[in-house]
């Protein structure tokens, strides 16, 4: 990954999702973020919770990035995604609002 340069907190969320630290995934999003997986859309901290405990998170991923795209506030990151649910090449789109999350939007990479 070092040859990425992958911005804050975009980064920082990537090594803590890799370390499987729900409360850390948490803490990256604004009390109002948004996870888009796939078109079905969880909002606040108890609905990002509850999706990543069954299916994130709680899956024991592992995302290893291959491509980064910067926007402005915009981090686009494609990579490789494994976990005990779900596998493969895939896009994660990423707001930044400070130094937070405020959506990521999954999707095929």
């Amino acid at each position: 990954m070092s040859d990425l340069q992958i911005p804050e907190p975009v980064a920082g969320f990537i090594d803590t999702v890799n370390a499987h630290d729900d409360q850390g995934f948490l803490d990256a999003f604004t009390s109002d973020g948004v996870v888009d997986d796939w078109g079905r859309e969880f909002q606040g901290r108890e609905a990002v919770k509850a999706w990543s405990d069954k299916e994130f998170i709680g899956a024991t991923g592992i995302l290893t990035p291959e491509e980064v795209t910067v926007d402005g506030n915009d981090v686009t990151i494609v990579g490789d995604w494994r976990s005990t649910h779900a596998n493969g090449r895939s896009s994660f789109a990423f707001i930044i609002d400070g130094d937070k999350l405020s959506r990521m939007t999954i999707r095929e990479g």
